[in-house]
């Protein structure tokens, strides 16, 4: 039998299956990729609640949509994406390590040396899909601070579990954990 979770987020509802991540724990698997209506919907709420920034970045792959459409409607010109590997066209990458709640493995978050260059002294927004356990917004903020950067917020659609009662992060909508007895 499969589960879902009825998702009423930006006036938009979605039936998110729930799914199994450990053998404790289950989760309502939100996927923003391929989602047109809920990232136009849910970005002009996000850029509402961000204070000035002059950067946005997040990390591959979920959060490109929702970084994209914000940063067209705050009228920035570019983005910046955390990339998962380096690259070979990247020079002078930083790199950091994340384990987050959906990839249940250690894995890379690194920056092109470039991108680094031009983050630096700047206010930055880190943007994902979801904020659960805050480790890989934790490994991006890392990066930012590596860069020279200033962390001036950090923003989601959703914050699953624990992170809802956080009050250094902005979303529109909790996203409970479903925990195995």
């Amino acid at each position: 039998m499969n589960k879902t979770y009825t998702l009423e987020v930006a006036g938009v509802t979605r039936e998110l299956p729930i799914m199994q991540v450990a053998d404790d724990l289950s989760i309502a698997s939100f996927v923003i990729l391929g989602d047109a209506e809920l990232v136009a919907a849910a970005a002009p709420l996000l850029v509402e609640k961000l204070p000035e920034v002059d950067v946005l970045i997040t990390a591959e792959a979920k959060g490109i949509p929702l970084v994209f459409e914000m940063a067209r409607l705050l009228g920035l010109k570019k983005y910046y994406v955390a990339r998962k590997s380096i690259k070979p066209y990247m020079d002078g990458p930083l790199v950091n390590e994340v384990v987050s709640i959906t990839t249940q493995k250690k894995q890379i978050l690194c920056l092109d040396g470039a991108d680094a260059k031009e983050i630096a002294g700047k206010r930055v927004a880190i943007v994902d899909d979801v904020i659960s356990t805050g480790q890989s917004l934790q490994a991006i903020e890392d990066l930012v601070v590596k860069a020279g950067g200033n962390v001036v917020a950090r923003a989601a659609i959703l914050a699953e579990g624990d992170a809802s009662a956080r009050t250094d992060i902005l979303f529109l909508q909790e996203l409970p954990l479903f925990p195995h007895k």
